[in-house]
């Protein structure tokens, strides 16, 4: 009966953490960009009563083995980087990138990190940043006087001024894809890091190479689906709810037998 109640505690254990993956994404269905996390489980090690093909006789063998397992662990809380939906917003700094890819962002420390959240502004410099006010790379620059702006599906910007007839060339937004994207690491404030598992930044032109390309005045949504976080949510409390059933038979079971005269 203890095995059964150490069983029993991994189990709940795991349905925590899978609940706390499901609020997370709940939590930021409205995030623009975000991608929503599975929760995946492993089994915990066996103890082999009888292996199956030992001898069962002198002329016979087990054809089935005989083994009881330990419970189960979380062992990993994988990122599903399907694309959300495109909200229109008109804001000429607003982008989406329309498939596979990253925006890069150049962090205060210079490092370069990653986001799937387009929703760009100028500050007051003219220079292209985030929310947060992170220079969004390679670094555009916006000059004064600007009529409009136009990023193309390529992501090369151009700005047409008063004074000029013909667009200002400003640079271009490159698309960074990975190998492995579920490697990146989530690090808060809509970005992420690259890992050994993600392998090393390619740097493409919009639209090249199977990478996405840009759309401006538009932003990704997240792509959680709440109907279906709510059903995962009720299937986690149930598992939950039979795991601390057993613990209780467990124990009931204890009790009958410390009551044995």
């Amino acid at each position: 009966m203890i095995r059964a109640l150490q069983t029993a505690a991994t189990g709940m254990s795991a349905q925590e953490s899978n609940v706390n993956t499901i609020s997370n994404n709940i939590a930021n269905v409205n995030t623009t960009g975000f991608k929503k996390s599975r929760t995946e489980f492993d089994d915990l090690l066996y103890e082999t009563v009888q292996e199956a093909g030992a001898k069962s006789s002198g002329n016979s063998e087990y054809n089935v083995g005989l083994q009881v397992g330990s419970g189960a662990k979380v062992t990993a809380t994988r990122a599903q980087h399907t694309q959300g939906a495109p909200q229109m917003t008109n804001n000429p700094y607003d982008l989406m990138i329309n498939g596979e890819g990253f925006f890069g962002i150049v962090a205060p420390n210079g490092e370069l990190k990653f986001t799937r959240d387009g929703s760009f502004n100028v500050d007051a410099q003219g220079t292209l940043v985030t929310k947060a006010g992170h220079k969004v790379f390679p670094g555009v620059v916006v000059p004064p006087n600007v009529m409009s702006i136009n990023i193309s599906d390529s992501g090369t910007v151009e700005a047409f001024t008063r004074n000029s007839p013909e667009p200002i060339n400003l640079g271009q937004i490159p698309v960074f894809t990975f190998v492995n994207p579920t490697g990146l690491r989530s690090e808060g404030g809509n970005l992420l890091g690259a890992t050994a598992g993600s392998g090393q930044a390619q740097q493409q032109i919009a639209g090249e190479n199977s990478s996405g390309v840009m759309m401006q005045g538009a932003i990704e949504a997240s792509n959680v689906n709440v109907m279906n976080e709510m059903t995962d949510l009720i299937k986690a409390q149930r598992a939950y709810e039979m795991n601390s059933k057993v613990m209780g038979v467990a124990d009931q079971m204890l009790q009958t037998v410390n009551n044995v005269r």
